[in-house]
């Protein structure tokens, strides 16, 4: 019990962060490792639940409060969201779920919380939950919890991707609230994916992916060590809408290749793996500490590559001035196509944030374009799924260059748009992803 409460605690001092706008889940994950493994997952757990489900719980917290909590009291706001999803969403006994989380108020030196979140969570457990077997009536909320809520996403990015994809949006808001898949690219320069089936354990259900030939769905996450011969680089954790970068990029022996914005390396490496005969392979990224994760993938998968530490937007503080045949931009965004994998994207992005990075990704285009060679191809990728992202970027590229042509990809995947495909998230299928293909005329 004591474990448990410990990883409650530190749960809250990480999503504090996040409502503070400081950091990620991913960055900020570094506070739980004071915690041994199993508190670890635990801790995990509510912080990636509770982000996922944050504004539907925020909703129902609304309704069993009397008065709104002090904003020096976000710490108790959180631990109530936190009993709220153990009862509803995680396996635990809803008598620990009620007292360790309520014990936890004492960590915070604020003891008068106890009855407070006692009350609140006890509450909640006699209005929704059974008597018999202690499960939360689906019916019964749905009939007191707005449509809007029940999706639980912000405000904001509802009415954006309703907008944007009016007739799919329902199946978005369904796969950005479910667990991401677990897939696999399996590496070409060592087995086939139907040779590496054969050496994946019995108890491992898969399917190959629908788009990407190199791809395997595992029926459940497992741990990467304990996959056939993943240290000796014959497979690499990616999601399917990834996998479908190298492809496009059309590569061949003795060409140069750059991937800016590269980290963690997963197209980098892939680019390796489908050509190992290019003249050169150059990996850029503006963060350091990012290209430290590219190097280890690199080296597992016995790729070489030139890794620079470098502004995209910036190119003469790191360019030798040798054009490149190929190009591929996997441009920052909002990643609204990855919410699953990232649900504290719910919580850090704004509207106005997608303004701003639209800009920076065409300031992108516009300083690595002349680094192409004359007929060669850039790929425009982002993990994004709004229009402002993506068409009208390239859109407005196109515009202003004259020897920019629009190569039409054409494929089962995806949704044409005026410019480039669009991927939407698939429940246990592939993530939302966008590219688009350009070519340097002469």
């Amino acid at each position: 019990m004591i474990k448990k409460t410990s990883a409650r605690i530190i749960a809250v001092k990480i999503l504090l962060r996040l409502r503070q706008q400081k950091g990620s889940l991913a960055s900020e994950f570094t506070l739980a490792n004071e915690l041994d493994e199993q508190e670890k997952r635990f801790a995990q757990e509510l912080c990636y639940g509770l982000c996922r489900w944050y504004f539907l719980l925020e909703f129902q917290l609304s309704d069993l409060l009397e008065k709104p909590l002090k904003n020096k009291d976000q710490d108790i706001y959180l631990l109530l969201l936190l009993g709220l999803y153990q009862l509803q969403f995680m396996r635990v006994a809803p008598h620990a779920a009620i007292n360790e989380t309520v014990d936890a108020a004492v960590f915070f030196r604020k003891p008068w919380a106890k009855k407070l979140i006692n009350g609140v969570l006890r509450s909640f457990q006699r209005e929704h939950m059974s008597g018999d077997d202690n499960i939360v009536s689906a019916n019964d909320i749905n009939q007191k919890i707005p449509s809007a809520d029940k999706i639980s996403h912000p405000q904001w990015l509802q009415e954006a991707i309703v907008k944007a994809w009016p007739t799919q949006s329902k199946a978005i808001f369904a796969a950005n609230n479910q667990h991401p898949p677990f897939t696999l690219r399996v590496n070409q320069q060592h087995a086939s994916v139907s040779e590496y089936t054969q050496l994946l354990a019995d108890d491992r259900s898969f399917q190959k992916t629908p788009y990407s030939d190199v791809g395997l769905t595992l029926e459940k996450a497992v741990e990467v060590n304990s996959l056939p011969d993943f240290a000796q680089g014959h497979s690499s954790v990616q999601d399917e809408a990834a996998q479908l970068a190298a492809p496009l990029l059309q590569l061949a022996p003795n060409q140069r290749v750059l991937d800016a914005c590269c980290a963690p390396g997963g197209k980098t490496c892939h680019i390796g793996e489908m050509e190992p005969s290019l003249l050169a392979l150059v990996g850029l990224d503006l963060e350091e500490r990012r290209l430290a994760r590219v190097k280890e993938n690199l080296q597992r998968l016995n790729i070489n590559a030139d890794i620079i530490c470098g502004d995209g937007t910036a190119p003469d503080t790191w360019w030798d001035g040798q054009l490149f045949d190929r190009i591929l931009l996997d441009a920052p965004c909002s990643a609204t196509g990855v919410i699953r994998r990232h649900p504290d994207i719910k919580l850090l992005r704004q509207a106005q944030d997608v303004s701003d990075v639209a800009a920076l990704q065409l300031r992108l285009l516009n300083a690595l374009w002349p680094l192409l060679a004359d007929g060669g191809i850039l790929l425009y990728a982002t993990c994004s799924i709004l229009p402002q992202e993506n068409t009208q970027v390239i859109e407005q590229f196109i515009a202003n260059h004259d020897n920019a042509q629009h190569d039409v990809i054409e494929a089962e995947w995806g949704i044409t748009q005026p410019y480039g495909r669009q991927l939407l998230p698939q429940t246990k299928g592939h993530d939302g992803f966008y590219y688009a293909r350009l070519i340097k005329s002469k």
